[in-house]
């Protein structure tokens, strides 16, 4: 895997890793001011949520390379499978 196939990859497993990581420890903001959303977050913690989306990604995408290096998993392969 080159080095655009690995970036890639890993904003794949990021993005989608965001998206499971948002909704961790989100409350509702119950004393809403008048015009705001309730159902917005009190505190998002974003930056925190997106330190933990880069660490979990990192670990994933490390996994996700030992198997592609060693050939378990061959992008190729899978290609040639899905074009038949």
């Amino acid at each position: 895997m080159g080095i655009l196939g690995s970036i890639v990859v890993y904003f794949i497993i990021w993005w989608t890793v965001l998206f499971a990581v948002l909704p961790w420890g989100v409350r509702r903001n119950d004393g809403a001011v008048a015009g705001a959303d309730a159902g917005a977050p009190e505190q998002p913690n974003l930056g925190r949520k997106f330190i933990i989306t880069s660490v979990i990604s990192a670990v994933i995408w490390l996994v996700v390379y030992a198997l592609v290096s060693s050939g378990i998993i061959s992008f190729r392969e899978l290609a040639e499978r899905m074009s038949l």
